[in-house]
């Protein structure tokens, strides 16, 4: 396992203010940018534009979730805008494998993303194309839902496969991340961890993003 990681989502930020809102969580690892297109997801945030704006804002590193239908065609894209990391759902994607190597040869972290009830063992032979591997915990769309502790086994499954591999994929998860449901995550073999609400809705994100560490941390 990779350190510990703190991604805050700035989902539950006001995108008013974004710029404000990012230098609010200066300790974070990275920012993690939820872009939803209304079709992968009955959401809309946003797009290249905006990222590539916050990319400027910010000296932490864009980790772009790309909750997208044609993630294929779209995602070189948010690594043009400046993400250091972009996340596909292999849902989304026709050519999983093609894909990662792309972002990988433009110079961004490739990750895949599952949705809760995507297993990760059809995936174990992509294991080594990835930089990371995110479990979502929670139907994407969405802030502020609850954990699905039924995703535990999987991200421990996820664990044991990238262990057996000897790969050194981060594994993230997202949803319903808190004081209460991280160290869960920790155990279950996590290393990157996606917090919105808990974050957002502190009244010291940045001590928040601190408390979440050192108690992912605990764990090890």
């Amino acid at each position: 396992m990779g350190h510990i990681q703190i991604t805050p989502s700035i989902l539950n930020a006001d995108f008013a203010r974004l710029g404000e809102e990012v230098a609010r969580i200066g300790s974070a690892d990275w920012v993690h940018v939820d872009v939803m297109d209304n079709h992968f997801v009955p959401n809309l945030t946003f797009g290249p534009t905006m990222v590539e704006a916050l990319a400027r804002s910010t000296d932490v590193p864009l980790d772009a979730h790309l909750m997208i239908e044609d993630a294929d065609n779209e995602a070189l894209a948010y690594v043009e805008a400046g993400c250091g990391s972009v996340t596909f759902h292999v849902e989304a994607a026709k050519a999983p494998v093609r894909l990662a190597r792309e972002i990988r040869a433009h110079g961004a972290r490739a990750s895949m993303a599952l949705k809760p009830a995507t297993p990760i063992d059809p995936y174990e032979d992509l294991l080594a194309e990835l930089d990371m591997v995110l479990i979502m915990t929670v139907e994407p769309g969405f802030g502020g839902q609850k954990f699905l502790d039924l995703c535990l086994p999987k991200i421990r499954r996820a664990r044991e496969l990238m262990d057996k591999h000897g790969v050194e994929t981060w594994l993230q998860v997202d949803g319903g991340v808190s004081l209460e449901t991280i160290e869960r995550c920790a155990e279950a073999g996590a290393d990157v961890f996606v917090a919105g609400s808990a974050v957002y809705s502190a009244d010291d994100p940045d001590r928040m993003i601190g408390d979440l560490r050192a108690k992912a941390a605990s764990t090890r």
